[in-house]
């Protein structure tokens, strides 16, 4: 597929009916972003695109990135690379398994080539000397960070909401915080955005984010708030409450929601939205950002555990 054709989809918005949130008098929005790209995971077609344009641009074939063995990131580079005519190199952290997971396997079935490293050298992934080694194993190729995250990034995720926007508070999910930066660049100051860390530990973020936003434009913005309480213990960490609301969820709503990130964003809305924090009449309009993969990771790494995510 041509770059050129590179389009943003019409966002699909879904509102959540529930005699619950009736009640509480809270309007909640879902945009979904898992129904426009489907296998670039929601936000990743965001942070991908323009990225993509500018290894174009730079006559690069080849794309190498970085991530752990259940990536979202790798999965949408993969999807990304066979879409639009790439190569792709996935530098993986840790040791080759015997046997690959789904989103491994996906990404080598859209032609992926996978180097397995140890975690020590995962660790200097970002020095001159480990950049050198990779030039020197691949040769030519354009180098995107581990999640995505980059000055291109946060551009294309300034793309992601509707305009006019016609709610009070945004929220969505955060893993390296590019997509947020994007948000509070969209939002140029108005409104409010709440961000859902999926990592335990999640206030260095602002400071990841006021970089990110102070790179793109020389800007920090005050209007967001990172609400670190929802973490379930850690990245891709999860148990059987959040596993539990995530099917209610989507017997109720019929959304599936993956554990990593957005089980945990509506998992914290819900919760808020109980505890009152919201005034009424607040409208809220949640990102939904993809990353469905993750679900048959899960189901897969807890089968022994009788634990299983709806996926749809």
């Amino acid at each position: 597929m041509c770059l050129a054709k590179m389009r943003n989809a019409a966002p699909v918005i879904q509102q959540l009916d529930n005699p619950w949130l009736t009640s509480a008098r809270v309007q909640v929005s879902v945009l979904r972003l898992d129904l426009m790209y489907p296998k670039l995971s929601g936000n990743k077609w965001y942070k991908l695109k323009y990225n993509l344009q500018q290894a174009r641009t730079e006559g690069k074939s080849t794309l190498l990135t970085f991530g752990g063995a259940y990536s979202n990131h790798i999965y949408a580079t993969a999807a990304a690379g066979k879409l639009y005519g790439f190569n792709t190199i996935g530098i993986i952290r840790g040791e080759r398994p015997l046997a690959l997971n789904p989103t491994l396997q996906f990404a080598e079935a859209q032609g992926m080539q996978l180097q397995f490293v140890s975690r020590e050298d995962y660790r200097a992934k970002a020095s001159a000397f480990f950049t050198e080694y990779l030039q020197q194993k691949f040769g030519s190729f354009y180098q995107l960070p581990e999640g995505g995250t980059n000055r291109l990034a946060v551009k294309g995720c300034s793309e992601i909401l509707p305009t006019p926007l016609e709610y009070d508070i945004v929220c969505s999910s955060v893993g390296t915080g590019g997509t947020l930066a994007g948000l509070l660049v969209q939002l140029a100051g108005k409104k409010q955005l709440l961000g859902f860390p999926a990592l335990k530990g999640g206030h260095f973020l602002y400071d990841e984010i006021n970089q990110l936003t102070t790179d793109y434009n020389n800007q920090k913005y005050t209007n967001y708030q990172l609400i670190t309480d929802y973490h379930f213990g850690g990245y891709a960490k999860a148990n059987t409450e959040l596993v539990d609301f995530i099917n209610d969820f989507y017997q109720k709503y019929r959304i599936p929601l993956d554990p990593v990130y957005n089980g945990k964003l509506f998992y914290g809305l819900f919760d808020l939205i109980r505890q009152e924090y919201f005034p009424s009449g607040t409208r809220v309009l949640t990102i939904h950002t993809g990353g469905l993969q993750g679900i048959a990771g899960f189901n897969e790494r807890y089968r022994n555990k009788k634990v299983r995510i709806l996926e749809g």
